[in-house]
């Protein structure tokens, strides 16, 4: 059975190995395993209740019960932008016109912002690739969105992703070879690397303080502007069926959107249900249903069928187990 669960200091070889499939431009999974180890001490201490709210960051690993094999990987930050600037491109259209000449111009324009402090941020949602069919992808994405249900007042109202941008087979990014590199004159890895570990200081002396004129660049960084990587279109997918739409907002390394969306407005908060369980040896149910444990300290998420009268949820003794949960827990299921 496949479980989704809190991310924890033994998961440091499964990180690592995931880091390294994930290939260059996932800024949030880097190939370095004392970044990586700091950030399992964080979700550990987070899913614990050892933080300050606002300072959490749950990582969540998708497992194959049978086996212990750890396929995917996703996460939830509380808030973003407080400790560290969230800079962003906006893009901006500006309209000039001059009616002695019957001209009127549209001219986007690129402009560096830092407008999400204190929203909270779903990623890192990053699956091997023999995993990438069977819902396998559809139930780590909605684990996410289950664990902000869980417990809404942990998290912020306003809820955002950002996607990975355009890149090239040979590894090559057409944004950040065009555009970025002539302000952060380092390679990109090196400036991702730096991004994801400092106080983000290097952006603030380097940025551009001016608006960039798009019509002004090449076409290859034009070409990749709120673009999303062919790797991340399914997670686009699963964000836009979640309710998550463009913001106007793009990352100033790799040019990929950053999509957001009402907390109590993504599908998956919104519709799921408090429960109470109770567990039978045979469940009806035509369908599997998505369900969760019903706080962020014990979290666990699976897809099974699920028996629903009332309010009370049957689970068969197998899905208990997985859940960690008994007769009169509190589970949160969406059909």
């Amino acid at each position: 059975m496949l479980v989704v669960r809190p991310a924890g200091p033994a998961d440091l070889d499964h990180l690592l190995e995931l880091a390294i499939l994930s290939g260059p431009g996932f800024t949030s999974l880097p190939e370095d395993p004392d970044q990586l180890a700091e950030r399992l001490d964080l979700s550990r201490d987070s899913f614990s209740g050892k933080l300050d709210p606002k300072a959490c960051w749950y990582t969540v690993m998708l497992e194959e019960t049978d086996t212990g094999d750890v396929d995917g990987i996703g996460s939830v930050k509380a808030a973003v932008g407080l400790n560290r600037p969230f800079f962003s491109f906006r893009l901006v259209t500006n309209t000039q016109s001059s009616p002695s000449v019957d001209v009127k111009l549209d001219h986007q324009t690129l402009v560096l912002v830092n407008e999400c402090t204190g929203w909270s941020e779903v990623g890192s949602l990053f699956l091997k690739a023999d995993r990438r069919k069977g819902g396998a992808g559809r139930l780590l994405s909605q684990a996410r969105y289950m664990l902000i249900g869980a417990q809404p007042e942990l998290f912020n109202e306003n809820v955002l992703a950002e996607l990975r941008g355009v890149f090239t087979p040979d590894g090559g990014c057409p944004f950040w070879d065009h555009v970025a590199h002539k302000f952060f004159p380092m390679p990109f890895d090196d400036a991702d690397l730096m991004s994801g570990s400092t106080d983000k200081q290097f952006i603030l002396d380097l940025a551009p303080r001016h608006p960039i004129y798009v019509e002004l660049l090449p076409e290859p960084a034009r070409a990749v502007i709120g673009k999303v990587h062919p790797q991340g279109v399914p997670a686009m997918a699963l964000l836009e069926s979640e309710g998550f739409r463009p913001n106007g907002l793009i990352d100033i390394f790799d040019a990929g959107p950053t999509v957001a969306c009402g907390r109590d407005n993504i599908r998956t908060v919104r519709d799921a249900r408090a429960m109470t369980v109770a567990i039978a040896d045979h469940v009806e149910a035509e369908l599997p249903s998505l369900i969760s444990t019903g706080s962020v300290t014990a979290f666990r998420a699976v897809r099974q069928k699920v028996g629903i009268e009332g309010d009370v949820a049957t689970l068969s003794a197998e899905t208990a187990d997985a859940l960690r949960v008994k007769a009169g827990d509190v589970v949160r299921v969406k059909a």
